[in-house]
């Protein structure tokens, strides 16, 4: 088979970016098998936010949908595929927490705790749990590092899947200056966690 799943939990992200990529050229396969490997982690991602079975399986869903139609998008600089995925079934859960009348504070501060409680507690290993943790531990860090505007851009952008049009609706500002805002704040991410600047 070619998406067997590697023994070694180190080629586990890389292995997944792998799935990812295969997925944005529309394989079908890959995206089952990636499917597969991740979905008993982000089910009790989701169940942790819910509280609800049915609607933690609403949430998983709704995920993969966004994951398949987003795979080519997915920056591999910036998270890993657990940290992005997570990332994604997060914002359909807090989606189906606002429907059903629960208020969510939209903060993008907020999600680093939740990720990396997902990200410690369902991996292979202990030593696999710790690098997810790190990752999601570092991107908070750079993120704290940026403007508070272009915190607040990225966060509505990427943490709650937003479009730009709707980052600038919800901030009152030109779309333009918007698209500005996380263009640069993107940059002064890669940059931060290419070079380990984070606080």
């Amino acid at each position: 088979m070619p998406y067997d799943t590697p023994k070694d939990p180190d080629q586990i992200p890389d292995y997944l970016h792998g799935l990812l990529l295969a997925a944005a050229r529309r394989d079908a396969q890959a995206f089952r098998t990636l499917y597969d490997a991740t979905a008993p982690r982000l089910f009790g991602f989701a169940l942790r936010i819910l509280h609800k079975r049915e609607l933690a399986e609403e949430a998983l869903q709704d995920g993969y949908v966004a994951i398949w139609h987003a795979a080519a998008t997915y920056q591999a600089a910036l998270a890993a595929p657990m940290t992005w995925m997570a990332t994604i079934v997060r914002n359909k859960a807090l989606d189906i927490r606002r429907r059903q009348d629960h208020p969510v504070e939209i903060d993008a501060e907020g999600f680093d705790s939740d990720i990396v409680a997902a990200l410690a507690t369902a991996g292979p290993g202990p030593e696999d749990a710790l690098q997810r943790s790190a990752e999601a531990q570092a991107l908070a860090r750079c993120m704290a590092t940026l403007e508070r505007r272009h915190q607040q851009a990225i966060g509505l952008a990427f943490f709650h899947d937003l479009t730009h049009g709707e980052v600038a609706q919800q901030l009152a500002l030109p779309l333009g200056t918007v698209k500005t805002w996380i263009r640069r704040g993107l940059d002064r991410l890669k940059t931060c966690l290419a070079r380990g600047e984070a606080p």
